[in-house]
């Protein structure tokens, strides 16, 4: 008897890792998630620039982060990077500045399973950064990476540099404060049309300077209900959401996935999964009872209308239920409503991602 229950336990123990070694070669291996856009996914980069205004680095920012602590990320816990690394089975990527030199930002990417180039502030244009202050643009964080290639390329050789770039998951988040910039900005600027068609013109460039650097799966996300947020309602004297705002959002990410067919077209070993944040927002808002939602329009952390007339600083005062809020601060989710849009980006269906979801990308 004692043998056969040996026996048996042994043979569960063996169904149970071939099982799960299965499970995760049927997804694909992903070594690392190497992260490029704005505050909506900054681990900390901005922590580190001396000049910039645009930090999170102080409470109430990170209540809900395990051991309370204020990372750089603009939430009361963990963002969107972070569930992504979470849902591929990884540690969530260090933020580049955080690492000292370049042998080591190398030795953490492949340790650590990533890295973070975003940047609080960041835009596709580079007249973006500097509305913000100080931050790392779009162009600076691509160098950034060259470097970390190049260095990559030394230590594993070509080949195995490369098969472990293309293996690896690229999420891109950027966009948003083009858009804010464009609202707040007075003057001639250009017409919606144009101002949307230069944005994609530039975002294909570096797309295809990624995709030269050895990118071949890219997780992008597109832009959300940015005239609801809690900023640009409060600006609002009947509170209501800023339209011009949320219909620049819709056709930028109209134009984002033109562009990703036409770069499909161009180079067909190129994969991509994009994440539709707009409608699974307005869902958010219209049915907010089925996410857990109470309440769809105030910041969790801030003070004045909407709690959006005061950032989220130390002395404003931030709600007791984080979880029934859709929004952290002025502009940015909490942690609740980043891990619902990234859930969905995993595993959800073609209502919210195209062409497929990431668990699809990986089997690629």
């Amino acid at each position: 008897m004692a043998y056969y229950n040996f026996f048996l336990s042994f043979c569960i123990i063996f169904f149970i890792f071939n099982f799960n070694t299965i499970i995760t070669e049927g997804i694909g291996h992903v070594p690392a998630v190497i992260v490029f856009g704005d505050s909506l996914v900054d681990v900390g980069n901005n922590n580190h620039l001396e000049l910039s205004i645009l930090k999170s680095n102080f409470p109430h920012n990170g209540v809900d982060y395990p051991n309370r602590k204020a990372t750089g990320r603009y939430s009361n816990g963990k963002n969107a990077a972070d569930f992504l690394s979470e849902n591929l089975g990884l540690p969530s990527s260090l933020p580049y500045l955080s690492i000292k030199s370049a042998s080591n930002k190398v030795k953490v990417l492949l340790d650590q399973g990533g890295i973070n180039f975003a940047s609080g502030g960041a835009g596709i244009f580079n007249e973006t950064t500097k509305l913000f202050k100080q931050s790392i643009s779009l162009n600076e964080q691509i160098a950034y990476f060259k470097t970390v290639h190049g260095e990559l390329m030394q230590q594993l050789g070509t080949v195995e540099g490369q098969t472990y770039l293309a293996k690896s998951v690229f999420l891109i988040a950027i966009g948003s404060n083009d858009i804010l910039g464009k609202v707040q900005a007075v003057g001639n600027e250009p017409a919606g049309d144009q101002f949307i068609n230069s944005l994609i013109v530039i975002l294909k460039s570096k797309l295809k300077t990624i995709y030269n650097l050895g990118a071949r799966k890219f997780a992008v996300v597109g832009l959300g209900l940015i005239g609801c947020c809690p900023k640009l309602r409060s600006d609002n004297p009947k509170g209501e959401c800023n339209e011009q705002a949320n219909h620049w959002s819709v056709e930028y990410n109209k134009a984002v996935k033109s562009l990703l067919q036409e770069l499909k077209e161009e180079l067909t070993d190129i994969h991509y999964s994009l994440i539709n944040t707009h409608d699974i927002m307005a869902d958010f808002l219209h049915q907010p009872a089925l996410y857990g939602f109470t309440e769809i329009k105030s910041a969790c952390c801030g003070a004045g209308n909407f709690r959006a007339k005061v950032p989220c600083l130390p002395v404003a005062v931030y709600c007791k239920n984080r979880r029934d809020h859709i929004f952290w601060d002025l502009y940015h989710p909490t942690e609740a409503a980043a891990k619902i849009i990234m859930n969905e980006f995993f595993m959800g269906s073609e209502k919210y991602v195209y062409p497929a979801n990431l668990k699809q990308l990986l089997e690629v």
